[in-house]
């Protein structure tokens, strides 16, 4: 960062550089952009580690409104199906785009080559290298970002504060590698942060998406939405490593089914066996292993032989662990994968903050509901980010802030996040069953870290957040399933939340244990 911040003013910044954060920057071209990345452009996204592939309508026998269908049938009655339907609608043309900015995707003699996942109806994924998808497309944006001159790419640096006057984005505090601070005035940001792997203890994401985007927000005073539905990826690789090594459903959609160590396919019962929704199938095999069961993958007959020309990642990702999966059956369990929550916005990816919007896993666009249908993140990504360049590139452009203003010495100290602390509070208290008891516990350990001055106070407050989210429904739907409420409500009704009335409701549940302690 040996620029001069005051270089970069009233020029939008976007935040993080995974698929969201690219086609945003090079949806703004030719204006100039500032792309901010905390590691080397292209590495540490839970983009690059996508094996899935894009959901998109490009099959003859397909269209939007099938698509749809299938995605309201998964969401678990919370999909706004408005948004949904703009945005499935635009999803073959995004695909097209991705493929003119030099994604080079799957393809077979009749065009796009299409694959199978859970809850779909038709074959309309869309895969590159058979399971390195989400590494082709940072690869090749990448590379676009870089050949664009009007975007100033800004490597190992952390937005760290937005700046607030008068209820608008003012401008942005930023760390650099060296731990120098610098402050970007500017009344444009877009927020392209991704997920909240990195605070469960068992995750299929880089240990660093730790929800930041989540805490500039909500400091920053935005409402967020839904944050109670957090998505449990069936087969993650039951081995040590950590993060965990996913085995794509796709797997599953070229004929893999689920055994356990009797040889049962227990899922069987299930409408759609191992091809349910995402949610039904991760409690299932959760439920098995509670039961003392072992439980495997198995592709010895399908894919079979075939196994390492489908799939090459996860086959390299098996041989190393140890497993040879067209010869034996691959030891699996429930990992944490996706957010559906976000930072709430509209139809053009605008919080409820002036001068702030969101893309990408870390908003809440509606089109996930309760249980996101596999493939959809990475297509709504590539949608939205347009919308969102457009929304950016219509808006005032002048930030509030003064030349020279002493903002960065007074967050100067502030430092990254450290989820430690956090991880096994929310892996005990929301994994795929929760309770009150637990999500109570839970909210009185996280809210002294969330209010502290330490490294775990982002990664706390996030935390928190999700929990107080989960304590207030008292209902079971899609992936959020309590033990104590096993019933869903008769209306499915969104949650919003902000950081003043978690922090309210936060005290109160502490206080409440307390008394109950001393009593």
């Amino acid at each position: 960062m040996t620029d001069h911040p005051q270089l970069y003013r009233d020029r939008p910044v976007v935040v993080g550089a995974g698929l969201a954060g690219l086609m945003t920057a090079l949806s703004l071209a030719p204006e100039p952009v500032v792309l901010l990345s905390h590691a080397p452009l292209g590495a540490e996204t839970s983009t690059g580690w996508a094996q899935g592939g894009l959901a998109a309508s490009l099959a003859d026998d397909d269209t939007p409104s099938l698509h749809l269908d299938d995605t309201l049938a998964a969401g678990a009655g919370l999909v706004d199906a408005a948004a949904a339907r703009a945005i499935l609608e635009a999803a073959p043309e995004a695909v097209r785009r991705l493929a003119a900015l030099g994604v080079v995707f799957d393809r077979n003699g009749e065009g796009f080559q299409l694959g199978l996942e859970a809850a779909h109806g038709r074959r309309r994924i869309v895969h590159a290298h058979g399971d390195a998808t989400g590494r082709e497309i940072v690869r090749a944006l990448a590379a676009a970002v870089r050949a664009t001159p009007s975007i100033a790419v800004l490597e190992g640096v952390e937005a760290r504060r937005l700046i607030v006057e008068d209820g608008a984005v003012a401008g942005i505090v930023c760390v650099g590698p060296n731990g120098e601070a610098m402050t970007i005035p500017t009344a444009r940001v877009v927020l392209a942060t991704g997920g909240i792997g990195g605070l469960f203890c068992d995750s299929t994401n880089p240990r660093g998406s730790q929800g930041q985007g989540l805490a500039l927000a909500a400091r920053a005073g935005a409402l967020l939405a839904n944050l109670e539905f957090v998505q449990f990826h069936p087969t993650a690789l039951d081995t040590a490593a950590r993060p965990m090594a996913l085995v794509s459903e796709a797997v599953r959609g070229e004929g893999a089914v689920l055994i356990d160590e009797t040889g049962e396919r227990f899922l069987r019962h299930l409408p759609g066996a191992e091809l349910a929704p995402r949610d039904e199938v991760a409690r299932g095999i959760w439920q098995h292993l509670v039961a003392g069961h072992r439980v495997y993958l198995d592709a010895r007959h399908q894919p079979g032989a075939g196994f390492a020309r489908r799939f090459p990642g996860i086959d390299r990702l098996c041989r190393d662990a140890g497993f040879d999966p067209a010869l034996q059956p691959l030891p699996v369990r429930p990992a944490q994968h996706y957010h559906m929550g976000g930072i709430a916005v509209d139809g053009q990816g605008r919080s409820s903050v002036a001068g702030l919007w969101a893309c990408g896993e870390v908003a809440c666009t509606g089109l996930h509901g309760a249980n996101r249908l596999a493939s959809n993140s990475l297509a709504e990504a590539a949608v939205c980010a347009a919308w969102v360049a457009d929304s950016v590139g219509n808006a005032p452009a002048t930030s509030r802030l003064l030349a020279g203003a002493p903002v960065a010495a007074k967050v100067a100290d502030l430092r990254t996040g450290d989820a430690e602390q956090t991880r096994p509070i929310l892996s005990r208290a929301l994994g795929l069953v929760r309770d009150r008891a637990a999500l109570e516990v839970a909210v009185a350990q996280l809210l002294p870290l969330a209010t502290s001055a330490r490294p775990a106070a982002g990664p706390a407050l996030v935390g928190l957040m999700l929990a107080v989210s989960a304590l207030n429904r008292q209902e079971s739907r899609g992936a959020h399933w309590r033990a104590d409420f096993p019933s869903s409500r008769s209306e499915a009704v969104p949650s919003l939340l902000s950081l003043d009335q978690t922090l309210a409701i936060a005290r109160e549940v502490a206080l409440s244990l307390c008394f109950a302690e001393s009593a």
